[in-house]
C-alpha cells in the first residue's frame, strides 16, 4: 500500500501559541498556493482519502476528495489547559516536567503522546486491514511524526527529530512483515 501523509497547510494563527486540538482554519491567503504544490506531489488517483476532522486538515480533505473519511485519531494531541495559549504564559514548572519526559506526560493535564500514539497505531491497524492500494492521510506533524515512528520502530523520544514544514507530503510504500506484523517503510521521499 502506498501512503501518502500530509501535514496540514498553514493555519491561522499567530506565531508562539500552543495549539493542538484547537480547530484553526487554514490560513486564506496561503491556502491555494499550498493545495497546487501539494498536488504536484500527489498521484493523479487514490483509493481514499483520510483526514482529522480539524478544519485546517477538512478543508484540503474536501478539496481531495468528494467522501474523504474524518477521524477523530488523527486528530492532533490534545494540550488541554495549554490549548491557544502563547508558550511563554504556560506556567514554566509544568511545562518543564512535560518536556522532560513529553512522551509520558500529559500536556495540560489532557494527554501524552504515548496516547496519541496508540490512536495512531490503532488506526495504522485498521488501515492495514482494508484492500486499499493507494491512500491520502491528511493529519498533524504530532501524527505524522507517531506514525513514522511506528513503522521505522523508532522510540517516540526521538520522533521530534524529523522536521515536518506545513502542507508537506511524505510518501511511503508499506508492507506487512509477517513475524511482527508490523508495517514497514519501503519508499520514503519527502515531497
Amino acid at each position: 500500500m502506498e501512503v501518502h501523509l500530509i501535514r496540514h497547510t498553514n493555519p491561522a494563527i499567530e506565531k508562539g501559541i500552543c495549539y493542538g486540538q484547537t480547530d484553526l482554519p487554514p490560513e486564506e491567503h496561503l491556502f491555494e498556493k499550498e493545495f497546487i504544490a501539494i498536488l504536484k506531489k500527489l498521484p493523479k488517483q487514490f483509493d481514499k482519502v483520510y483526514s482529522s476532522p480539524l478544519q485546517r486538515c477538512s478543508k484540503l480533505a474536501a478539496k481531495l476528495s468528494n467522501d474523504p473519511v474524518f477521524d477523530d485519531r488523527l486528530m492532533e494531541l490534545n494540550f488541554g489547559e495549554w490549548e491557544n495559549k502563547s508558550w511563554d504564559k504556560i506556567e514554566p514548572t509544568s511545562l518543564s516536567v512535560w518536556m522532560q519526559d513529553f512522551v509520558n506526560e500529559k500536556a495540560g493535564g489532557a494527554e501524552s503522546y504515548a496516547e496519541l500514539h496508540q490512536r495512531i497505531v490503532s488506526f495504522m491497524e485498521e488501515l492495514q486491514t482494508t484492500e486499499y492500494k493507494n491512500v491520502v492521510i491528511i493529519t498533524h506533524a504530532g501524527c505524522i511524526r507517531s506514525f513514522i515512528s511506528f513503522v521505522l520502530d523508532l522510540p517516540l523520544e526521538n520522533s521530534f527529530r524529523i522536521a515536518l514544514g506545513y502542507a508537506e507530503v511524505i510518501r511511503i510504500a508499506l508492507a506487512e512483515e509477517s513475524c511482527k506484523n508490523k508495517l514497514f517503510i519501503t519508499t520514503n521521499c519527502h515531497g
